[in-house]
């Protein structure tokens, strides 16, 4: 009788052996992939650590931007907004609202209006009208973006594993998912990490035709071309590179193998390609630019305004107004410069060194080290192993810091993502290339380790204020001594001011940071400016509020609301009287309170 009560029944066996095969499955699927399950496992805790970071995070400056003319771009084919970025990804991010339906206020009004004044007063009637959606909005908005991020990483792991392995790919991934300027910029509504992308799949495709052109890769690369270039402005670079790398092949394509004419018909076919993607990002639109963007034109650029105006006519015939008008708009701001700082200096037009410096300060010292090694290690392989792999490593990093050594907006790290994808393929390869030694084996297993244990350490350390995180170079003054702007803030701690100034009973604060006109009233804080008038001071608060890049000077205005210029030498130091005070508190070490009484 005992012996039948724990007899198993037949269908408790099925059971049980349907769950030992299952795990027998599952055990045997990640020992043969077990670098993809580990690339995966890092991408999802990078995604999962974004994520949590925007539930703490308020939107920067140029989301308040970047989602309602993606909104517009979508709903109603108005290209006029924010044409300083191409539509792909504000689109992308604004596809969540297609679902929360928020307010569409007309922007009619506001067509007569230049570009800038066009766009401000379009987003401040936007986020106005739907208050009620605010914290809807700005969640799910940003959250679309976590995926795109997470696609790069796989990218990375995928490039690095074609080119030198699985192991290879994990660490490339490893360096990835934890450097902190990928996790500040990777939840944002903003075209720089997509950029990163873009670039990086660009390449991967052109390395993947040239190995061996055929049909179906060549269409691959007129994708992700034509992706690119409604994704940044600044990826036009890639069509001089595209045009070189077919004048190569057509020229050198009987010595490889393949016929002349088969690369002309390809080169042919990613032309008309690229072309129909940029003109549909756009709906096929053709029209006229508005009275006010000629007007914008003629001003910024009077002596060869008849010179301009008849190319973007010639042009538009094949491209979209608006994509041509956004490469010009992007080309006057690089001409006449953005205010930046450097090490305490302060230029509108930049310094060739900016972006190095800025690497320097903004990088995980371990990381930066392995670039260094790792870019010095990689010209070696080229250059006295004839090792081709690297080619396509170094070739995008040189171009893109030499255009970034020529640039005259020097307003964020950010401006140089792009790079940062080859340099953690490089690191990962190296790295690999360490634990592939046998005499030094340990040593090698230590050095490895050590260097993703301290990366680890900086990512820990920073959450969740990646964005003005600077590594151990800059721990003897504040960050705002050294970069400015997006560098060290962008408005995204502006929940964690309001609620700390909601706790005590304030409702209203003076205010100097970035976006401040428009990020207090989400939260109910009224913003009083402080750059009204040299002459009326506003009205007294009982707490200032100074955003680390004010602080230096650089992001001041340049002139007060009521139109009065500013010295220059006044401008920057409009907040001196604040740089030795304590502040009472800061809030992401990007916006500093003072109580005032």
């Amino acid at each position: 009788m005992y012996p039948s009560l724990i007899r198993e029944q037949p269908g408790e066996r099925s059971a049980l052996e349907h769950a030992s095969q299952a795990l027998l499955f599952l055990r045997a699927f990640v020992t043969a992939r077990r670098a993809e399950v580990i690339a995966a496992c890092l991408l999802l805790l990078m995604a999962a650590n974004m994520l949590t970071a925007i539930t703490r995070k308020g939107l920067t400056n140029d989301e308040f931007v970047h989602i309602p003319a993606g909104y517009y771009h979508l709903v109603a084919a108005n290209y006029t907004l924010n044409n300083e970025h191409p539509p792909l990804i504000k689109m992308w991010a604004a596809l969540p609202l297609l679902f929360i339906q928020p307010q569409e206020p007309s922007v009619e009004s506001s067509v007569d209006s230049y570009p800038t004044e066009r766009t401000s007063s379009a987003l401040s009637n936007f986020w106005l009208a739907n208050s009620d959606f605010f914290q809807l909005i700005s969640f799910w908005t940003r959250a679309v973006m976590i995926p795109l991020t997470a696609l790069l990483g796989w990218l990375i792991f995928v490039f690095a594993r074609q080119l030198a392995g699985g192991r290879a790919g994990v660490l490339s991934v490893a360096l990835y998912s934890l450097e902190p300027t990928m996790l500040a910029h990777g939840r944002v509504v903003h075209t720089d990490v997509p950029a990163a992308f873009a670039y990086l799949i660009f390449f991967f495709a052109l390395y993947r035709y040239i190995k061996e052109p055929n049909l179906r890769r060549a269409l691959v690369l007129a994708l992700v071309t034509g992706a690119a270039l409604i994704t940044k402005f600044s990826l036009c670079i890639i069509a001089p590179v595209f045009g070189t790398a077919a004048l190569i092949l057509v020229a050198c394509a009987p010595r490889c193998g393949y016929r002349r004419a088969m690369i002309l018909r390809h080169v042919g076919l990613i032309a008309i390609i690229v072309l129909f993607i940029i003109n549909a990002a756009y709906r096929f639109q053709s029209q006229t630019l508005l009275k006010s963007d000629v007007a914008w034109v003629r001003l910024k650029t009077p002596a060869q305004f008849d010179l301009i105006m008849a190319g973007i006519a010639a042009l538009s015939k094949i491209v979209p107004t608006y994509f041509l008008f956004g490469i010009y708009n992007v080309g006057i701001h690089n001409l006449h410069g953005h205010a930046a700082s450097l090490l305490g200096a302060h230029s509108d037009t930049g310094w060739w060194y900016y972006f190095p410096v800025a690497f320097a300060l903004k990088t995980t010292i371990p990381f930066l080290l392995l670039s260094v090694a790792a870019l010095v290690w990689a010209v070696w392989q080229l250059l006295f192993k004839r090792d081709w792999r690297f080619l396509f490593l170094i070739i995008p990093i040189a171009i893109y810091t030499v255009v970034s050594l020529s640039s005259s907006i020097n307003i964020g790290i950010r401006h140089f993502l792009p790079v940062y994808p080859f340099l953690f393929i490089l690191g990962g390869m190296l790295l690999d290339s360490l634990l592939r030694l046998r005499r030094m084996k340990l040593a090698a297993q230590f050095v490895v380790a050590l260097l993703l244990c301290w990366i680890t350490f900086e990512a820990a350390r920073a959450y969740p204020s990646y964005t003005p995180y600077m590594n151990q170079l800059a721990w003897k003054r504040p960050a705002w001594q050294y970069l400015s702007d997006s560098n060290v803030e962008w408005g995204d701690d502006v929940p964690a001011l309001a609620a700390y100034l909601r706790a005590r009973g304030e409702t209203k604060v003076r205010a100097a940071f970035a976006g401040n006109w428009i990020t207090l009233v989400p939260y109910g804080i009224t913003y009083v400016n402080l750059f009204s008038s040299p002459r009326k001071p506003p009205p007294e608060t009982t707490y200032v509020a100074i955003g680390a890049s004010f602080l230096n000077g650089s992001t001041v205005p340049v002139s007060f609301e009521e139109g009065t210029y500013m010295e220059e030498r006044d401008r920057q130091n409009f907040f001196a009287s604040f740089r030795d005070k304590k502040p009472e508190a800061v809030f992401g070490n990007s916006i500093y309170l003072y109580r005032m009484k």
